[in-house]
């Protein structure tokens, strides 16, 4: 378990780093939202805690769609006006007193999707418009390292805490946006708030693929067992990413068109 806590999250945030700098924003948070930090937080929680633990976790996770979604537009807004050292406080803070909220609900696999779905069609609305150059994505190896360094520590701090807090707090911890403060930081600082904008836009449309897997996990692992459980959900979650893809294409190339004068 420690082994995929330290290889797999710092391994996903080197490649979607590398994804910003050759492809650019958009593709690094379309990455980024794909559940590899909280679904990794789940699978190991299912096997330390047992399927039903994790299906109520689950739960949690897909309520906590809402608090991922804050710490988004909240960075977004705040790195148009304050550097990283005041936009990336902010962003927790207000990713922290969501995910309080979401703790005071009862655990409830309806209530969580409701929350869910609403907040994803809410936010493409939710973003400044930005009217700046995005400037390219520039570090280099150092740097890379540390990006990783950095996400592994949190991902171990993050997972021993949900071991401890009950199963519908830890889902909504495992959300805790371990890629999007560690992405969030480095961009602003090397490739300036337009390029932050658009790459936490990207994370939330994203978060598609995120909350089909933790219903999917939550519906299925009373039933099916952890295995098919995360099987089935990882491959339907692949599937919803490939979708989300295909419509940045259509919609980056039918922003290209230009109509005739």
């Amino acid at each position: 378990m420690l082994a995929l806590k330290l290889l797999l999250v710092p391994s996903f945030l080197a490649l979607v780093s590398l994804a910003g700098r050759r492809w650019g924003p958009a593709v690094a948070g379309w990455l980024a939202g794909f559940p590899v930090v909280g679904g990794s937080i789940l699978f190991v929680l299912s096997l330390e805690q047992g399927a039903s633990f994790a299906a109520s976790a689950a739960t949690g996770s897909l309520s906590a769609v809402l608090a991922s979604v804050v710490f988004s537009v909240a960075y977004a807004q705040a790195c148009l006006r304050s550097p990283w050292t005041l936009a990336s406080p902010i962003a927790i803070g207000a990713w922290a007193l969501a995910s309080l909220g979401l703790s005071l609900l009862p655990v409830s696999l309806p209530l969580a999707f409701g929350i869910a779905l609403l907040t994803l069609l809410a936010a493409p609305y939710l973003f400044p418009a930005i009217d700046l150059p995005i400037l390219p994505s520039r570090f280099d190896t150092r740097e890379l390292l540390l990006r990783m360094a950095i996400g592994a520590g949190l991902t171990l701090v993050v997972s021993a805490l949900a071991d401890a807090i009950g199963p519908s707090r830890s889902g909504i911890l495992s959300v805790f946006p371990v890629l999007g403060s560690v992405l969030t930081i480095f961009s602003q600082r090397s490739s300036g708030p337009a390029f932050v904008v658009t790459l936490v836009r990207a994370m939330a449309r994203g978060l598609w693929s995120f909350m089909v897997f933790c219903l999917l996990l939550a519906l299925l692992l009373p039933r099916i067992g952890i295995a098919a459980s995360f099987a089935a959900a990882t491959l339907i979650a692949l599937l919803v990413q490939g979708i989300l893809r295909q419509r940045m294409k259509a919609a980056r190339m039918a922003s290209a068109v230009k109509v005739p004068a």
